[in-house]
């Protein structure tokens, strides 16, 4: 059985970042698959203070309980993702309204996630792709009133230009509970344009 003790945050809100063994980043992981790669010996290294504790099974010789001391950010051994992949972050809504802030790009309102829709700017049936660069938020009553038209056509103009959002940018949109040591780290690995931009959202 394994006791967990908190250091920082709520448990189950807890996610690790995981990286390559160059440190490059891959991809939030739950603490109990940290755990796993910990057990496997298959952390290379780890950055920032200690975020959880894991408390395991008891030795039978010694009589010593295992302890696991959970760090944010870890890197594990074995193949390296190669440097020149920017993996593109799947588009689905939930994605698309943290990029644009939970914002209506036509009205500037500021809506759930349930009262919004995905708008193609340039409509599907006249040749708009499903892509990051052509879709927007939109609450219902602006997407209704655009239809099957262009912004122009509609005299709606956007309030921002859609685009695609880094791997990096789409793992601090993801994720509400990012701890102070994995902001640091990400934020460090965005444009200098777009850090302000996104570490505000």
């Amino acid at each position: 059985m394994l006791l967990v003790e908190p250091h920082q945050g709520t448990l189950h809100r807890t996610r690790v970042l995981s990286l390559d063994a160059h440190g490059r980043i891959l991809d939030w992981i739950s603490w109990q698959d940290a755990v796993c790669l910990y057990v496997r010996d298959a952390v290379a290294w780890t950055l920032g203070e200690t975020c959880l504790t894991v408390h395991g099974g008891f030795n039978r010789c010694s009589g010593q309980q295992s302890l696991i001391a959970l760090h944010p950010i870890i890197a594990s051994r074995g193949h390296a993702r190669p440097a020149s992949i920017d993996p593109a972050p799947a588009l689905n809504n939930a994605a698309l309204f943290a990029r644009d802030r939970h914002l209506c790009l036509y009205c500037g309102g500021q809506f759930n996630r349930y009262e919004l829709t995905r708008d193609h700017v340039i409509p599907t049936s006249r040749g708009g792709r499903d892509v990051w660069q052509n879709v927007v938020s939109a609450c219902l009553p602006c997407n209704l009133r655009k239809g099957n038209r262009t912004p122009q056509e509609a005299h709606m103009p956007l309030l921002a230009v859609p685009y695609r959002p880094s791997w990096v940018e789409h793992l601090i949109l993801s994720n509400r509970n990012i701890l102070a040591d994995q902001m640091e780290f990400l934020r460090s690995h965005l444009p200098r344009e777009r850090r302000d931009v996104v570490c505000s959202a």
